[in-house]
């Protein structure tokens, strides 16, 4: 059989495909099923007691306690509804320190003493559950044989019903933490954080006289990028099977340099994969937006609509969940790794953050004349001294070895985190560094010149794409997460740096106040010492710039350009001080989350260079071998007929075979002479000699990809994998 055997069957495979049944009903209206399976406001309305849902609305809108009476009213409600909607088990559902998550499984019905079995469902259930914790990244909070861990149930994210053709299985979002109240999870530290920036939140619009009778909260908008590549194809590449990228591959003729994937027509085969998971997002309340194809060949994007920081990760988890799922429906898989392919676009996931209420709306709203919005411009203000103050801290958040790939590159932004304002929001606070306010740009008016098309209003300033934070309207968009990361860890973080700046903005004004200072003065100084210590952060140029890289040093902004650099910022005093004083993070899950970043670190390269040595050894160079092999032999041939041979093409084999044994020697010895003493010496040995190890072996790889005969080449090409869908 040719070494190409399992490439040809894929390809075969791919053009035999047929597509399956349409999930939509006929005649289904999305918006008759939007929600169907959460139990949600309305589903609660109907079925609980009025003073029972007056005492769930005042816990989730005003942060009211929970009554544990009503823990009990709202679980047989719930209990009810699930069995109705044939569930037969139930799942505390969390999410643990992988990124990923976790659930288990339980069931209504009990057995009772005369033989039968009854559903039951408890209030002190739906509170508290008690998985297993020993086996989840903790970083020094448990000790392994300690199994022991809580889930408790979040209020304030709704229940829905996970539909599965082998059973349907009430799903509860709750926190994960261990017996001390340690957070193990994702969500316990944005509940904590988003409490902490609202009470600041609060505090600066009590001072602006401006009445709410609900908390201030964070949103949040996850846009997610992924590929789509046939499944054929990726199960015969065991790198993207076992590390969700390509550890190999030459560059194909043609790639992403003509511009013409992104936003055009939608492939029939995607669209189709598309409004099936949009189908179930939507009978999950998840708010899909939009859909379009991005800029490499075989990515795209989905975005939702605002919703609550904590429910939109929740969302956002189970987002990445579905699309696996429906993905495999389609004979397809979904990649949501950063940079799945070399040379093309990479993949994010663009955190969408703003702060309110629903009945204030966004408090980052300029208005048409945002020099007259004291309040705007504090709450602006605010974000610029969270963001200079603590450009670190922003940083390790989105740092992980899979997102190093993409942070800099042509289609993400720079690890330098910086601010983009826009031509209006700038110039009004160059007024105010100066000392006066005269005016904000306004909306113009775009002639196009055709008399038939209406004249188009123009937003006062354009959009940054190479800033990682940027201002675009009513909201900041940070651009830096990677696609396969939680938004949790940016939410976290951005919700603590701005309950920082807000509590220090708070604090001047009321002691200025207090002192007798005019409160329109105090705003004009506070204004004034904010862009004045804090403006370096703002920067409205290119960020992919060479200037910038310069530019940024002299300013004094950090340049954490790989996940090695960044991580100790989590442990850094600043740091310490900052996440304890607003109860986000003790000093113990501080260390704790510094210890799982490099070992995550440490074991993803690791798993990536055994990965790189296997198939470079029982794939490629094997290949390699066999088509240097048939070149010698027709070599031989020539000359033993006495013909004059071309040995230009030997030569370079023999050449590249020889660095690519001389690679996959060195990257072995790597492997197999490192014992590390500590997390930070692994972590240090993957990034300064694993990874570079893997360079070399994949520089002779690829480069053998172009010479060695096609019939003999073992995996899927870019070609393939990229352009057959």
């Amino acid at each position: 059989m040719s070494g190409n055997a399992a490439r040809l069957q894929a390809i075969s495979a791919v053009e035999a495909y047929a597509p399956p049944a349409v999930s939509f009903v006929p005649g289904e209206a999305p918006g008759e099923i939007f929600g169907e399976n959460v139990f949600s406001k309305s589903v609660m309305q109907k079925r609980l007691p009025k003073s029972v849902f007056k005492s769930v609305m005042a816990t989730i809108e005003r942060g009211a306690k929970l009554d544990p009476v009503v823990a009990d009213a709202v679980a047989s409600a719930m209990k009810d509804w699930a069995l109705e909607k044939g569930a037969t088990h139930y799942a505390h559902v969390f999410y643990p320190l992988t990124h990923l998550t976790a659930e288990k499984h339980d069931s209504f019905l009990e057995p009772t003493s005369e033989g039968a079995a009854l559903a039951e469902f408890a209030g002190k259930t739906l509170i508290q559950g008690e998985p297993d914790a020993s086996s989840f990244p903790n970083g020094g909070l448990r000790n392994t044989f300690e199994a022991r861990g809580y889930t408790g149930w979040d209020i304030t994210s709704p229940a829905y019903v996970l539909e599965n053709p082998n059973g349907n299985t009430l799903c509860i979002p709750t926190v994960f933490v261990s017996m001390t109240g340690e957070a193990l999870d994702h969500k316990t530290p944005v509940l904590r954080s988003q409490q902490a920036m609202g009470r600041q939140a609060e505090r600066i619009l009590t001072l602006f006289g401006t009445q709410t009778s609900e908390h201030v909260v964070s949103f949040c908008g996850p846009e997610q990028e992924y590929f789509l590549i046939d499944r054929h194809f990726f199960v015969a590449r065991p790198d993207l099977l076992n590390s969700g990228r390509t550890l190999f591959g030459a560059k194909p003729a043609k790639g992403q340099e003509f511009d013409d994937h992104y936003f055009g027509a939608i492939p029939e085969r995607v669209l189709g994969f598309m409004m099936d998971t949009e189908r179930e997002l939507f009978r999950l309340g998840i708010p899909a937006k939009t859909r379009h194809n991005e800029v490499a060949p075989g990515q795209f994007e989905i975005a939702p609509m605002f919703e609550r920081g904590n429910v939109a990760s929740d969302h956002q988890q189970l987002l990445m969940t579905t699309f696996k799922t429906i993905a495999k429906k389609h004979g397809l898989e979904i990649l949501f790794h950063e940079k799945p392919f070399e040379g093309v676009n990479g993949s994010g996931k663009h955190v969408n953050w703003s702060l309110g209420n629903s009945e204030l709306g966004s408090l980052l709203v300029p208005g048409d004349t945002p020099h007259e919005n004291a309040q705007f411009l504090v709450f602006c203000a605010a974000v610029i001294r969270a963001v200079h103050k603590y450009a670190g801290l922003l940083r390790v958040s989105v740092a992980s070895a899979t997102n190093d790939h993409r942070l800099g590159a042509n289609e993400a932004p720079p690890a330098i985190i910086s601010i983009f304002l826009g031509d209006q929001l700038a110039d009004v606070f160059e007024q105010i560094a100066e000392g006066s306010l005269n005016g904000s740009k306004g909306k113009g008016a775009m002639q196009i010149g055709v008399d038939t098309l209406p004249v188009l209003p123009t937003d006062p300033g354009d959009r940054n794409r190479t800033s990682p934070f940027a201002f675009t309207g009513n909201r900041f968009e940070f651009r830096a997460p990677g696609s396969q990361q939680t938004v949790a860890a940016p939410i976290t973080t951005i919700n603590t740096i701005m309950a920082e700046a807000l509590d220090h903005c708070a604090t001047v004004l009321e002691t200025a106040v207090a002192a007798g200072t005019d409160f329109d003065t105090a705003v004009q100084s506070l204004l004034k010492d904010l862009i004045t210590e804090h403006g370096a952060v703002v920067f409205n140029g290119d960020g992919y710039s060479e200037k910038w890289q310069i530019e940024a040093a002299e300013r004094g902004l950090p340049n954490l350009r790989t996940t090695l650099d960044a991580v100790p910022e989590l442990i850094s005093d600043s740091a310490m001080e900052l996440f304890a004083k607003y109860g986000v993070f003790n000093e113990r899950e501080m260390h704790s989350r510094y210890e799982i970043a490099l070992e995550q670190y440490a074991l993803t390269i690791g798993v990536e260079a055994k990965l790189t040595a296997e198939m470079g050894s029982t794939q490629i160079l094997p290949a390699a071998v066999r088509h240097q092999t048939e070149l010698a032999q027709n070599v031989a041939t020539l000359k033993a007929a006495g013909v004059e041979a071309d040995t230009a093409a030997l030569i370079e084999v023999t050449e590249l075979v020889g660095a690519l044994k001389g690679a996959l020697a060195t990257l072995k010895a790597e492997l197999a002479d490192h014992s590390a003493e500590s997390t930070v010496a692994e972590a240090t040995h993957a990034g300064e000699k694993l990874l570079p190890a893997m360079a070399a072996v994949r520089e002779a790889a690829d480069a053998l990809e172009s010479v060695v005969a096609d019939d003999l080449w073992p995996l899927p090409t870019y070609q393939e994998m990229l352009f057959i869908l």
